[in-house]
């Protein structure tokens, strides 16, 4: 039984969704915008219990295992959820309480969230593989979840197009790995896996699978009709938990079983890393739609990822997870006003924040934060994440990297300035009305405030997972 605990995130999170599920039987045919209490009431407690002490050991053969680095990166995806779902109050109860549709809300959520536990846990491809599937088909509903609307439906569509594509994409390299190797599991294969034509042939091709997910160009042409189509809360999900889920699996699998293709991957990582910065701010540059917007925003952040993941160190690794928490809290604050905005108003253009410090100075200032924290100003947490990557990068020599890396934060500070212009300095003659968010949406707000202020201020969060990363 002591073993079965190793698992304790899981079976949490499992007992959540089975007590939303009673709760959805007993509430039929009554109010049940309390679901949204119950449901975010019942994770934020999952989520201190996350925090409490687990030993390390591995399920099932090796199938499953569990590391304090493992643990603490589920935390991080956990206060991330705790944030969205405190964002989302007004939306699920107002939106979807009286159509009957709210539960289905949270139990597509907490489904995805359990499939990335097990990427992250994984200790065999067939393990990774249940997991990402868990972890995709249930986005597929979020994404087209207002049915209303033609654009969401749309963007559902594509979007499990392109998840069934890097599946199969990810599941040939995953074949031509164990064609190779004889076996699934991340320590054999370690052991067993030597250069050859097939073995670069299918690392490269699930590499490829999990690109899809990161949005690594030139695997990123869904993100912005996705993004720009979902709900908002959905986007969010997207742009934070679901890429910091992927970007974790594939660092802890190349730190597994890469050892000996350092010199294949780590060129396909170099190129892709450059392209995808490169890319993804250029298409931002031209963006007016504030969704489509953060989209290739995020698609450029993930380009900076990779820096660290290229190290292929503890340096490195330990920069990645620092990164993706402070990403977290920096996304969830812009997406999160963008939110709050489109859920009031309606308005998602960036020409509709002409003036919005005038009308509503607290989310202008939230919003500052954010896109500072993205753009890597200091004294904001994501100039020290930015810095640890580059330091990453920098100590195994590769310094044109580095110096692509700046000129792309100079070509991104210059669009995210772009936003800060509109709410500070422009005029309009039809500005965002004044209005006050509910008490849990603004404590959301407040939540990713607090993250990037302690997180660049003072914050012993990267040494912390430094000394973890002895074990990964």
């Amino acid at each position: 039984m002591n073993n079965y605990l190793l698992m304790r995130d899981e079976f949490v999170l499992l007992g959540i969704i089975l007590l939303l599920l009673i709760a959805e039987i007993l509430l039929i045919g009554k109010n049940r915008k309390i679901v949204a209490g119950i449901a975010t009431g019942l994770f934020i407690v999952h989520t201190v219990i996350g925090f409490l002490p687990l030993p390390e050991g591995t399920l099932f053969g090796g199938s499953f295992r569990t590391t304090h680095l493992l643990h603490q990166m589920k935390n991080i995806m956990n206060v991330g959820v705790v944030i969205l779902l405190l964002q989302t109050w007004t939306w699920a109860r107002e939106e979807w309480s009286g159509r009957g549709r709210i539960s289905e809300f949270y139990f597509l959520i907490f489904s995805t969230l359990l499939g990335m536990y097990y990427m992250v846990s994984s200790g065999d491809f067939l393990m990774f593989f249940l997991g990402l599937e868990l972890a995709s088909l249930p986005i597929a509903g979020l994404v087209a979840y207002d049915l209303t609307k033609m654009r969401s439906a749309e963007a559902g569509a594509k979007f499990i197009l392109m998840a069934g594509v890097s599946s199969a994409v990810s599941v040939f390299g995953i074949s031509l790995i164990y064609g190779i190797t004889g076996s699934l599991y991340f320590s054999e294969i370690a052991q067993n896996f030597h250069v050859s034509g097939l073995g670069t042939i299918g690392l490269l091709f699930f590499m490829s699978g999990l690109a899809f997910k990161i949005s690594l160009v030139p695997f990123h042409f869904w993100t912005p009709d996705v993004y720009e189509g979902a709900p908002v809360p959905v986007t969010s999900y997207l742009s934070v938990i679901s890429k910091a889920a992927a970007v974790f699996a594939l660092a802890i699998i190349l730190f597994l079983i890469g050892r000996e293709f350092v010199s294949i991957w780590k060129p396909a990582i170099y190129w892709m890393a450059v392209m995808t910065m490169t890319v993804g701010n250029l298409f931002a540059l031209r963006q007016k739609n504030m969704k489509r917007f953060l989209a290739f925003s995020s698609v450029a952040q993930a380009g900076f990822i990779l820096l660290g993941i290229l190290s292929f160190d503890k340096v490195g690794l330990s920069a990645v997870v620092y990164f993706a928490a402070i990403y977290i809290f920096s996304n969830l604050a812009t997406f999160g006003v963008v939110q709050v905005i489109s859920l009031k108003t309606g308005k998602e253009q960036m020409d509709d924040y002409n003036g919005l410090y005038r009308t509503n100075p607290k989310l202008a200032l939230v919003m500052l934060l954010g896109l500072f924290s993205l753009a890597g100003i200091p004294p904001v947490a994501g100039f020290f994440g930015k810095f640890f990557l580059f330091m990453s990068a920098a100590a195994h020599g590769y310094y044109w990297l580095v110096i692509i890396s700046v000129i792309n934060v100079t070509i991104s500070l210059y669009y995210y300035l772009l936003v800060v212009r509109a709410m500070f300095l422009r005029k309009s003659d039809t500005p965002i009305e004044p209005f006050q968010a509910e008490i849990p949406v603004k404590i959301g707000l407040a939540l990713t405030v607090v993250g990037i202020l302690a997180l660049g201020l003072y914050s012993p969060f990267y040494d912390f997972i430094l000394q973890l990363t002895t074990n990964i």
